[in-house]
């Protein structure tokens, strides 16, 4: 984590109201970004003006593609922050086969999967041909199958795997026009935050981040990417994370 001048002069965060989210947009705000576009189901209110506060829906595709509408010149970052491990009746990860649930699968995958892969079917197109742009989505560790062995949170396993592998399929076709642009997603570690708090009590203290200490890590990991990073997936230390 640095204090150093953001690398991004405008960026938009999708999920702002978050611990992550919100930590990402105050933390640009302090890098010098002049614009900042930030985004949740009920924004949060901004005393700085160079904030811009937008709604969106993660399960409503014209909302999004409005949001995207909005911004103007395309920013040169954009964060998908948002994403649930336990759905909002208090589902939580499944430890085995019998309680996988079909209706709960479908919502991990509509909030964790297909609402990111819509806000980057609005996003990507707007980037300019020339140019370093980024676009990033929180993933996690959890979503590698090369690393997978233990098993068990099988649909937000397969929700994030998903999504990994749309970044990469995005990744490849953006490079075809657009080469100096950068689709990546990242994993922040284990933040506390309410996502996270039922699963905390094994997580040694070093390894518990604050919202704060995470998205320093991530722009610091954002503003090293480049081209050749393309279609990866990155933890907070800038490391790729296996396939």
């Amino acid at each position: 984590m640095t204090d150093a001048k953001s690398p991004f002069a405008s960026a938009a965060v999708f999920g702002a109201s978050g611990g992550i989210g919100l930590a990402l947009v105050e933390q640009l705000l302090d890098g010098g970004a002049t614009r900042v576009h930030a985004g949740a189901r009920n924004p949060p209110a901004f005393d700085d003006p160079r904030v811009s506060p937008f709604p969106f829906d993660l399960t409503d595709e014209a909302s999004i593609e409005a949001a995207v509408a909005g911004f103007g010149e395309p920013p040169e970052l954009v964060v998908v922050a948002s994403g649930v491990l336990t759905l909002p009746d208090s589902t939580g990860p499944e430890k085995s086969l019998r309680a996988l649930d079909g209706a709960a699968m479908a919502k991990m995958l509509a909030l964790n999967t297909i609402g990111p892969a819509l806000i980057a079917k609005h996003v990507l197109s707007t980037f300019p041909r020339q140019g370093r742009h980024v676009f990033a989505a929180l993933s996690a560790r959890v979503g590698s199958i090369g690393d997978n062995r233990i098993g068990g949170w099988h649909s937000y396993r397969a929700s994030k795997a998903a999504l990994n592998m749309l970044i990469r399929n995005f990744a490849i076709e953006l490079g075809r026009t657009r080469p100096e642009a950068v689709v990546v997603g990242l994993h922040p570690g284990t933040v506390d935050t309410s996502l996270s708090q039922p699963f905390q009590g094994n997580v040694p203290d070093k390894q518990l981040f604050s919202p704060e200490r995470s998205a320093g890590h991530l722009l610091d990991v954002l503003g090293s990417l480049g081209p050749g990073d393309n279609g990866g997936v990155f933890d907070w230390k800038g490391e790729r994370i296996v396939d």
